[in-house]
């Protein structure tokens, strides 16, 4: 028989009430053989005012679900005013969802978002987005039977069915694909590799592999290309602009596990013109590693750096972008050609990608 006790939604106020919020994911997915858990303390310092330059222009409240005293959901309400800005909207969002199975408890969640923004004038709530599109997005309906890669979302198959009972629509496909590295290799021969051999004879330009020992540099040259409001994906659904203190903090946090080859920048008359950016799949070996709240982090740590010599096998493409002066000069040919061959130089055997693709409502 259902639980019939009374579903209260609470406000996490204090250090306490965020952490139980954020070990509530180690209820939802226990036993689950594909979840990835994060790194508490990451978790802790990504919902921490005083450190995510996200709250430097922007908020969020965290919410708590409990019935008979229990656990059983959460959700954070987000107004992210840089992107009402930039689009000229009214929108709200929702992230950090984790429910039980109970439409009734993801309706009292879904219920205090939509009052929590509607307070602030927002008219819509779409998501998930934790923080923003920047971040993790996107809500996981097909593909259970796989480990996520890094920077994608993941969840119980039951969350379509909890979201879309509260009325919710697809605002917008996110597709993920998976590409072994011998179908890579296959579909850059060819006709792709006449294109390569052309842009390199006729372009005036040069690519080179990030130097991560001059980050600073590096980061300004993202900024240029990726994050400014003229940059290469200024055009792209959903995209906002990052502040420069974001770009900081993003790259900074990403340097931990980035390999410099896989990173790649082409220039032109010594400027900046177009960004690649792959990454190296650490989800596998931070599974293994498995962080839980019954475990010291260091201990994490430590099994995760030991299974990372030897589990990292696959590699996620994260952006790449041109300069619209420069496109249809053959460059993305070319930072795609010379990708896929570190990819085949490390030994990892394939890459997974992702993108938006269709609108369907607002």
């Amino acid at each position: 028989m259902p639980n019939t006790d009374a579903i209260t939604v609470t406000e996490c106020q204090t250090p306490a009430d965020r952490l139980a919020y954020i070990h509530f994911q180690w209820e939802i997915y226990k036993g689950d053989p594909y979840w990835v858990p994060p790194l508490i303390s990451e978790r802790v310092a990504f919902w921490d005012k005083r450190k995510n330059p996200f709250f430097e222009h922007s908020d969020a409240s965290m919410f708590i679900a409990r019935r008979g005293g229990v656990i059983v959901g959460t959700i954070a309400a987000i107004e992210n005013r840089r992107h009402n800005e930039f689009h000229n909207e009214k929108t709200g969002f929702y992230g950090g969802f984790e429910c039980i199975d109970e439409p009734s408890v993801a309706a009292a969640l879904f219920d205090t978002a939509k009052a929590w923004c509607n307070k602030r004038g927002l008219n819509k709530l779409r998501g998930p987005a934790t923080l923003s599109l920047n971040e993790e997005c996107g809500l996981l309906v097909d593909g259970f039977d796989g480990e996520p890669v890094v920077l994608m979302p993941y969840n119980p198959r039951y969350y379509q069915a909890l979201v879309e009972g509260c009325g919710f629509v697809k605002a917008m496909d996110l597709w993920a694909y998976w590409n072994p590295l011998s179908a890579a290799k296959e579909g850059t021969s060819g006709r792709f590799a006449r294109v390569v051999e052309m842009a390199r004879k006729r372009g005036k330009f040069t690519i080179r592999s990030a130097n991560l020992k001059n980050l600073q540099h590096e980061i300004d040259v993202l900024k240029l290309v990726y994050a400014g409001e003229q940059g290469a994906w200024k055009d792209n659904w959903g995209h906002v602009p990052m502040t420069e203190h974001e770009v900081n903090h993003t790259v900074r946090g990403l340097k931990q596990f980035a390999d410099a080859d896989l990173i790649l920048v082409a220039e032109s008359d010594g400027k900046p013109i177009a960004v690649s950016v792959t990454l190296p799949n650490v989800n596998r070996p931070l599974r293994m590693a498995y962080p839980n709240p019954k475990t010291p982090e260091i201990l994490t740590l430590l099994k995760f750096l030991w299974y990372r010599r030897k589990h990292v096998n696959a590699v996620r493409f994260v952006l790449l972008g041109v300069l619209a002066s420069h496109r249809m000069s053959g460059i993305d040919a070319i930072l795609i050609a010379e990708t896929i061959k570190v990819i085949e130089k490390r030994g990892y055997i394939g890459a997974n990608s992702a993108g938006f693709w269709k609108r369907t409502s607002p």
